[in-house]
């Protein structure tokens, strides 16, 4: 069974959506610990109360990105992880830090990935217009929310959507995601090729049609 380590600095709905398929038996990983760079970070109560080894590393606390990275990943190395989970972990890594677990470490961003990589995705979408957004899942390279795709999903945007209701639909996306494609890494079914990732026996729709539907 692999060993997997979550990262957070807030609620962590995602990490309740994984902790949540583990109990479910869907999910074959030990979550051997759930790590913040915020003490009032809810989620660590969540983690608690669900037998999850907890950490607080507060990144105010180090003179700068790279001590406080050092100081996260030999944290983190106590644990063994086998993959490491960002979930909701609002912190830019290092490329030291990328480096040190290439091919071990996901993301989840709020947004079709290439399109809107960055903050207020929900917003930017309403304001370009767009008619597909969505979620994706992604291994993390130094560059800032890029990396090879694991999995996306995607919603409408509706007429009368604001900010806070695509920004749900979205969220709920990510909450079958994300479980998916941890559960594909701990199956050994996920692979890199030149840069993209392959899903051993998993066959995707070819075509997805979303409201208004297309005639």
């Amino acid at each position: 069974m692999k060993n997997i380590v979550i990262l957070i600095s807030g609620r962590g709905s995602n990490m309740e959506a994984l902790i949540a398929e583990r109990d479910a038996g869907r999910l074959p990983v030990n979550i051997a610990a759930v790590i913040s760079n915020r003490a009032d970070a809810k989620g660590l109560e969540t983690a608690a109360a669900a037998g999850i080894a907890t950490r607080c590393l507060d990144h105010k606390a180090f003179a700068g990105r790279e001590a406080f990275d050092a100081a996260l990943a030999a944290c983190i190395d106590e644990f063994s992880p086998d993959l490491v989970v960002l979930a909701g972990f609002m912190r830019i890594l290092t490329p030291d830090f990328v480096r040190h677990y290439a091919g071990r470490l996901l993301n989840i961003h709020p947004s079709l990935l290439p399109s809107f990589p960055g903050l207020h995705t929900h917003q930017r979408a309403l304001d370009e217009g767009v008619r597909i957004h969505g979620c994706t899942v992604h291994f993390v390279t130094a560059e800032l929310d890029h990396g090879p795709v694991v999995v996306q999903a995607a919603v409408a945007v509706l007429d009368d959507d604001d900010e806070a209701s695509l920004a749900a639909r979205v969220l709920r996306q990510e909450h079958r995601v994300y479980p998916q494609a941890v559960r594909w890494f701990a199956e050994g079914r996920l692979t890199l090729v030149d840069g993209r990732v392959r899903v051993a026996g998993e066959v995707f729709e070819q075509d997805a049609l979303l409201a208004p539907a297309l005639r």
